[in-house]
């Protein structure tokens, strides 16, 4: 890792309003035999601790989480999927079919 990333106290300055660039709402819920799935595709630099409590950092160009949040009558259950954007790609039908295929239990 060559780049290290420098923290600092300074003010943020004004904050910029982004346009919404997500989907619209019925691509990012579908509701599949009863349980309801919220979809989340993020993008970017993947920081994170190397170990935990660590202060030396990953610092990964290029990566994307692909996740979602199934809602069921026992509560809501997270599935997450992180990796370099080509894996996490190559990986998508797998992922929707995993999520497709889950049924609510009896109560």
């Amino acid at each position: 890792m060559s780049a290290k990333i420098k923290y600092t106290d300074e003010p943020l300055g004004e904050p910029k309003v982004v346009p919404d660039f997500l989907p619209a709402p019925e691509d990012l819920v579908f509701k599949e035999e009863g349980v309801k799935v919220t979809l989340v595709d993020v993008s970017g630099t993947y920081v994170a601790e190397v170990r935990p409590g660590s202060t030396e950092r990953h610092n990964k160009p290029g990566f994307r989480v692909r996740a979602a949040v199934v809602e069921t009558p026992k509560g809501p259950y997270y599935v997450k999927m992180t990796g370099p954007a080509k894996t996490v790609a190559a990986a998508e039908p797998d992922f929707a079919a995993f999520l497709r295929s889950l049924k609510p239990s009896a109560p």
